[in-house]
């Protein structure tokens, strides 16, 4: 099951080396070199021609790209910047072609750069690179000059065979090529060129990762390896089937038992790729993470395992919280260590100087800097990312531009940053009505806030016109092809499901769920745990819920699996699964607003929230 990258191209730097992990596969070298004096090695004091002691290694990094080829909509394609006086601006980035621009002219000057990611670059993905199952955003991230990954939780939508692909090229077994070659035959995709890292991902038969653990960066004697895991939590936040097989691992094991197998093989630098956040004190790209004190600035669980990874490791770019903060949280041993991460979606990089000490071959921390910047649409576009959007849109257009709806104001999701959001409520009252085409006694319906992955804005992406929603925004919305459940519970299981949003495995992270009309309750955050949510408060339709009866409860097929910490909802019985989550969207648009009659945004008035 192991999958190892075809290098099919020169790389970015011709003096770079790909050297895999002993014992899964070894790439070869590209060697043409650059004079000893050049870039920024610094002096002390040694002769020309030779090195000097220490260099400087730029680490260019980010996360969560999730397929966001063009720049996203709305408030999910912007970052939020304090300002010298204080006050919070809001900016327009991200999009592959600004990032692309960004990192190169950040290269610039640098011969001793890499570029790393921590996981997320592809899946719930919009259309664009979505209706092709990825494959238009691992071409960008070869084009990008990307030189490793961790996986992330949602590079398993698929299955691993799937990511397998990914990683080794191939067209899909199902909907084949999509391209056509200059003889009309199948373009077969070629796969990613750089390597997909997932350390703490096993075979549950072999026992041995599905994909190399590590990955070391050679240039000119300077050696820095790169260990990549996932959250130890990924099965329960994809799809069952998605991970069957599979076994996940706790992350400080992993990257412990790795960081000592590279010190053995004489790295000493090395960088952990992570596929777990943080959540910071604001939400501004740019605040001071170290005060007061060395990451006091953050929380989450990035915190507790950045503390308990050995001190081997001198740096840790990580993610999946969608959230940026640069950080020196203490290692084990008391000393400071920087964590980053870089939003999501393509509008945030971070920049690292990592100083290589040639004669210990280790990393000098106290010389490590780092700061987020901003991939801001102000800047020119790199063309050939440009070449590529258009070229994978022609494919896409018959299909993404089909108008499926009609709005009056935009409407917030993703973006809202509230626990009930319009686009929520929007989409329960979506599922609900497909319920009830399947069965009319259907009474609610209820959608994970993950499931979310965007706004729908009033103002035109293309030329489709103000206030039309068209098929390629919607499955940006909703883009894992989710089918609508139905099945009964009783009302203490719905009650108990409810109480499973702020308890177990939500009590530190909530996952507030969206409900339909006619379901409301209060959620009290004065309180912890289960009690946030007040029992006696959930109504349906004004009547208080009855625990021995039994309801028809609508929602998706991983929620109806207990996804996301909701082992109550899926202990549903008497199932029917209708048709995928997305249909059930659009056709709800379809059926409800015209261009004369848009729908407007809902109120988001159905949880009744106490702080």
């Amino acid at each position: 099951m192991s999958a190892i990258p075809k290098h099919r191209r020169p790389r970015r730097r011709a003096t770079r080396v790909l050297a895999v992990a002993a014992g899964l596969a070894t790439v070869g070298a590209l060697a043409a070199s650059l004079p000893a004096s050049a870039g920024q090695d610094q002096s002390d004091g040694a002769s020309k021609g030779k090195h000097s002691r220490t260099v400087d290694v730029q680490l260019l990094s980010f996360n969560d790209f999730h397929g966001n080829l063009q720049p996203p909509a709305g408030s999910s394609g912007q970052v939020t910047e304090r300002q010298a006086d204080g006050s919070e601006k809001k900016i327009d980035a991200g999009g592959v072609e600004y990032l692309a621009t960004s990192l190169r002219t950040a290269r610039k000057g640098n011969p001793y750069s890499v570029t790393a990611a921590a996981g997320d670059l592809i899946g719930a993905s919009p259309l664009l690179s979505g209706l092709f199952h990825d494959e238009p955003t691992v071409e960008a991230m070869n084009k990008l000059d990307l030189d490793v990954t961790s996986v992330g939780n949602h590079e398993f939508d698929e299955g691993a065979k799937e990511l397998a692909r990914m990683q080794n090229g191939g067209c899909h077994p199902k909907d084949g090529c999509f391209e056509k070659d200059r003889k009309g035959k199948g373009k077969k995709f070629k796969g990613a060129d750089y390597p997909y890292l997932a350390a703490n991902v096993t075979d549950e038969k072999t026992g041995k990762p599905i994909l190399k653990p590590y990955w070391v960066w050679k240039h000119k004697g300077v050696k820095v390896g790169f260990i990549g895991v996932t959250l130890e939590g990924t099965p329960d936040i994809v799809s069952a089937d998605r991970v069957k097989g599979l076994k996940f691992h706790d992350e400080i094991e992993t990257v412990n038992k790795y960081a000592k197998i590279l010190d053995k093989q004489g790295v000493k630098s090395i960088v952990t790729l992570i596929h777990e956040g943080g959540v910071p004190k604001t939400q501004t790209y740019n605040y001071d993470c170290d005060s007061p004190g060395a990451g006091d600035g953050i929380s989450g669980p990035i915190t507790t395992i950045a503390k308990g990874i050995t001190p081997k490791v001198d740096a840790l770019v990580t993610g999946h919280t969608h959230n940026a903060y640069v950080c020196t949280i203490p290692d084990p041993a008391g000393k400071p260590r920087m964590v980053t991460s870089a939003s999501s979606f393509g509008k945030l990089y971070t920049d690292t100087t990592l100083t290589y000490d040639r004669r210990t071959k280790d990393i000098v921390r106290t010389s490590v800097k780092s700061a987020n910047h901003v991939v801001s649409r102000e800047q020119a576009k790199a063309p050939d990312m440009t070449s590529l959007i258009s070229r994978w849109d022609k494919l896409a257009a018959p299909v993404a531009n089909k108008a499926v709806g009609y709005i009056s104001g935009d409407i917030p999701g993703r973006g809202a940053g509230v626990p009930e959001s319009p686009l929520g409520d929007l989409i329960s009252d979506a599922q609900l009505a497909h319920a009830k085409s399947l069965d009319p006694e259907a009474d609610l319906a209820l959608m994970n806030p993950g499931g979310i992955r965007s706004d729908i804005v009033f103002k035109a992406s293309g030329s489709e016109g103000d206030g039309v929603v068209t098929y390629g925004e919607a499955f940006t919305v909703q883009p894992f092809s989710n089918t609508v459940n139905l099945v009964d519970l009783t009302g203490a299981q719905l009650v108990t499901g409810l109480k499973q949003q702020v308890s177990g495995s939500n009590e530190a992270s909530p996952k507030i769920l969206q409900v339909s009309e006619g379901l409301t309750y209060t959620l009290d955050m004065t309180k912890s745990g289960a009690d946030r949510v007040v029992a006696d408060s959930i109504k349906l339709n004004g009547k208080a819920i009855d625990p021995a009866a039994t309801y028809r409860v609508a929602m998706n097929s991983f929620l109806a699996g207990g996804g996301d910490g909701f082992a109550e909802l899926g202990k549903g019985t008497k199932p029917v699964v209708g048709s995928d989550d997305l249909k059930a969207f659009s056709d709800y648009l379809t059926a409800n607003s015209s261009a004369d009659k848009p729908i407007a945004p809902p109120k988001a008035d159905r949880i009744t929230i106490v702080k």
